[in-house]
C-alpha cells in the first residue's frame, strides 16, 4: 500500500511555483522509472552520479569566473571563488560515501546496466582535468612573472604571506581535494568490486591509482619538499634527542613534576 502511494508521488509530483523554477517536473524524470530499476539500490546510484555532474558544472562555471579574476589579478574575488569550489570538491567527496552502503551484489547488478561507460566518461570530470593548465597559466603570468616573482620567494626566501602566496595556497588546496576526490572513487572501487578486477572496458582498474597521484601543480608541491631539505641541511639532518637523559627539555619535565 505505501510503496504504491508513495512511488506515484514520487513519480507524478505536485508542481507549484517553487517545483516550477526548479523544473523539478524534468529534474525527477532524469532517473529510471521506478518500475524499471534493477534493484532497490540504482536510483541511489543514479542521483549520486547526476549530482555529481551538477556539482561540477558549478565548480567548472566557478572556475570560469576564477580564471577572469586572475587575469584582472582581483585577489579578493579569486579567493573567495576558489573557497566556494574546495567547498563544492568537498560536497562531492562525501557524497562518494553514501555509495558504500550498496553490497558488492547489488552494485554488480547495477555495473552491468552502464554497457561499455565508466567514471571516466564523465563529461564534468574530464572538462575539470583540462582547467588546472589554464588555472596555472594565468597565475603565472600575473602572480608569478607579473610580479618578478618565483615560487621558492613566495614560500621562503621573500615570504609575506601576500597576494601571490594566498592565490597558491588556493590552487594547491584545489589540487589536494582533487587528488582526494580520485582517492576516494578509489576507495570506493576496492570496497564495491575490488582492485585486481577489469573496468568495463577491459583495462585494469589500478589504472585509476596513477590519477589519483596526480600532481596539476607540481612546482607547488615540490617547493615544499625543496624547502624541508634546505632547512634540514641549515640545521643539521641529525639532531640530539630531546628525550635524552640530561637534556635541557628532560631536565625542565622532571624539574615541573617535584
Amino acid at each position: 500500500m505505501y510503496r504504491e502511494k508513495y512511488h506515484r508521488l514520487l513519480e507524478q509530483p505536485e508542481m507549484l511555483d517553487y517545483g516550477v523554477y526548479l523544473n523539478c517536473d524534468r529534474l525527477l524524470q532524469c532517473q529510471k522509472p521506478i518500475g524499471e530499476l534493477c534493484n532497490a539500490d540504482e536510483l541511489q546510484f543514479q542521483i549520486v552520479h547526476q549530482v555529481e555532474e551538477l556539482w561540477m558544472k558549478l565548480a567548472i562555471y566557478t572556475l570560469v569566473d576564477v580564471l577572469d579574476y586572475l587575469e584582472q589579478e582581483n585577489t579578493h574575488r579569486v579567493v573567495t571563488l576558489m573557497g566556494r569550489v574546495h567547498r563544492i570538491q568537498r560536497m562531492m567527496i562525501d557524497q562518494l560515501d553514501l555509495l558504500e552502503t550498496m553490497s558488492p551484489k547489488e552494485y554488480q547488478e547495477i555495473r552491468l546496466q552502464l554497457g561499455n561507460g565508466s567514471g571516466q566518461e564523465s563529461p564534468g570530470f574530464r572538462t575539470l582535468l583540462k582547467m588546472p593548465n589554464d588555472l596555472w597559466r594565468e597565475f603565472n603570468a600575473h602572480y608569478l612573472e607579473g610580479r618578478n616573482k618565483t615560487v621558492e620567494q613566495i614560500y621562503d626566501s621573500q615570504y609575506s604571506h601576500d597576494d601571490s602566496y594566498v592565490v597558491a595556497e588556493a590552487l594547491i588546496e584545489f589540487d589536494e581535494l582533487m587528488q582526494k576526490f580520485r582517492a576516494n572513487h578509489l576507495y570506493l572501487i576496492h570496497r564495491s568490486i575490488g582492485l585486481g578486477s577489469r573496468s568495463l572496458k577491459g583495462r585494469p582498474v589500478e589504472l585509476l591509482e596513477s590519477g589519483a597521484r596526480h600532481r596539476f601543480f607540481p612546482e607547488l608541491w615540490d617547493v615544499r619538499c625543496e624547502m624541508t631539505d634546505a632547512w634540514g641541511g641549515e640545521y643539521g639532518t641529525v639532531r640530539d634527542s630531546i628525550s635524552a637523559p640530561g637534556c635541557p627539555h628532560m631536565a625542565s619535565a622532571q624539574g615541573g613534576e617535584k
